[in-house]
């Protein structure tokens, strides 16, 4: 799409345009939310800037040039948004939501033991991604806990894909240096 802000949008495209949205909308809500999340810690707050993100993305959905992913894009809106909240109160302190980690594992109709394991597991490995200087957090919580490819890291972080490998690694080895048991969970 190559159309700038200030164009008008043909009514036929207007219609492409609210019915992809509103498929980026059912597709992205609550990881975006989750994202958001991670990232500041506070619920009210990250349903603010999540549902913020949305309204800037929806603005702007006629200018986007299709440069990277659509959910990129929405995501690097996203990751502003917290840039700004973060940066407008920076005595904020990230949280670690618990909570987030246990509905994110997948119910594989596991026991009570192997569930019990694994949430230990999670919290352990949230407890040392917590010591992790901001940067390698950043790129760990994108890539290994997100899913986001390394491509999307860099655009969404405005990086090198080089350095989103790099902090990677970095925080890989920093956690299996701090807990060797993560060692078959963090391979490459």
């Amino acid at each position: 799409m190559s159309e700038g802000m200030g164009e008008a949008v043909p009514a036929g495209r207007q219609d492409g345009l609210e019915q992809r949205f509103g498929l980026l909308v059912r597709q992205h809500q609550s990881r975006l939310y989750r994202f958001v999340l991670r990232n500041i810690g506070n619920h009210s707050d990250a349903e603010d800037i999540a549902q913020q993100a949305f309204v800037e993305a929806y603005r702007a959905m006629a200018s986007f040039r299709g440069e990277s992913e659509l959910s990129t894009w929405l995501y690097g809106i996203a990751m502003n948004l917290v840039r700004n909240y973060l940066n407008r109160a920076p005595h904020r302190v990230r949280e670690y939501e618990s909570d987030e980690v246990l509905e994110s594992m997948p119910d594989g109709g596991d026991g009570p033991e192997a569930l019990t394991g694994r949430a230990q597991v999670m919290t352990q490995l949230a407890g040392l991604v917590e010591q992790l200087p901001a940067e390698l957090q950043q790129i760990f919580m994108l890539v290994a806990i997100d899913g986001l490819s390394y491509d999307e890291a860099a655009v969404m972080l405005e990086i090198p894909v080089g350095t989103v490998r790099s902090r990677l690694f970095r925080a890989r080895d920093a956690i299996k240096t701090r807990c060797p048991e993560l060692r078959e969970l963090l391979k490459d």
